[in-house]
């Protein structure tokens, strides 16, 4: 089934990191669609430490990574203000330790407002992958699918506040303990 995603590097790095950030848009033809504004914003791979979001050390890596980006608004300095991500993501989430692993899709739309002193505020449609820290957010510490429909405001801080509409979370820890 393909899906919108969210993947951004800048998110994965947010959502993932001991800062916060990861998700990224879906979409479709990523082709067709750079002729139209839209510019793919590859995923990275990241780690995690034990302990930081699992109790043991992740891994992840997109195994599918189509999320494109179109910017809607900037900044008078040219910074991205407002931005539109689509395109199929498939993040294979690895347990460091143990090497289980689970190809998780993350691949919902999303239009994520960068605010001037950092903080970002995503509305959501479809999965996207985010982490979170302990105590760094509205969700326990761990790595989590979210799917549906939702708001995530990200703070200065990296502190994830996820206001679910009509949505579920997927616990990617659990899968790959």
């Amino acid at each position: 089934m393909r899906r919108t995603a969210i993947a951004l590097s800048v998110i994965a790095a947010a959502f993932l990191a001991s800062a916060p950030a990861t998700a990224a848009p879906a979409g479709g033809d990523t082709g067709t669609a750079a002729g139209r504004g839209w510019e793919p914003v590859p995923s990275l791979p990241w780690d995690v430490s034990a302990g930081l979001r699992c109790d043991f050390p992740v891994h992840g890596e997109a195994v599918v990574d189509e999320v494109v980006r179109h910017v809607l608004d900037t900044y008078p300095d040219g910074s991205v203000k407002r931005a539109a991500y689509r395109g199929d993501l498939v993040v294979r989430v690895t347990n460091s330790a143990t090497g289980a692993s689970y190809d998780a899709d993350a691949g919902g739309r999303a239009i994520v407002e960068y605010r001037p002193d950092g903080s970002q505020h995503w509305s959501v449609r479809g999965p996207v992958l985010v982490g979170f820290g302990q105590a760094g957010g509205t969700l326990a510490r761990g790595l989590y699918i979210i799917d549906g429909v939702y708001t995530m405001d990200i703070g200065v801080t990296g502190h994830k506040t996820v206001t679910m509409v009509h949505a579920s979370s997927d616990d990617l820890c659990a899968r790959i303990d």
